[in-house]
């Protein structure tokens, strides 16, 4: 028996049947070529410092790996579930992997010492805080010629 994709309506013939396939592909997740997701980051500057959000639910603190190399900042993760349900008649087995890494240059204005994260309720914050000789160059009036 072969297996054949129905497809006799005019209407889902081209854009609208891809749009389809390109949702059922990418919200169940049922690529071939699927790879994982990377979370996705939020950064935002103040007077302060830079903070850095990155949404990761379903975590734990301990699933992520923060480098420092040379002004910049790697973000990683690399996870893998096995679970396996046994019956008398049934054994099934489900493997989960997951990886990202994410690396962000830092200006020099950071002060890299003074560097704090934490992760609370699906988010991973990173608290960079600036040094204080680049604080005061912020707020200025330039003068035009």
């Amino acid at each position: 028996m072969n297996l054949i994709r129905f497809n006799q309506n005019p209407v889902f013939n081209g854009v609208l049947s891809e749009l389809f396939e390109d949702f059922d592909r990418n919200f169940f997740f049922r690529n071939n070529e699927f790879k994982g997701l990377v979370p996705a980051v939020n950064i935002r500057e103040n007077e302060e410092g830079f903070n850095l959000e990155l949404a990761a639910p379903g975590m734990k603190k301990e699933d992520f790996k923060i480098r420092l190399n040379n002004n910049v900042l790697t973000i990683s993760s690399e996870t893998k579930v096995e679970k396996e349900e046994k019956d008398d008649k049934i054994t099934r087995r489900e493997f989960a992997y997951g990886s990202f890494s994410r690396s962000f240059t830092l200006p020099k204005s950071i002060d890299i010492d003074k560097i704090k994260a934490d992760y609370q309720h699906g988010i991973l914050n990173l608290m960079m805080p600036k040094r204080e000789d680049a604080k005061m160059l912020i707020d200025r009036e330039i003068a035009i010629a």
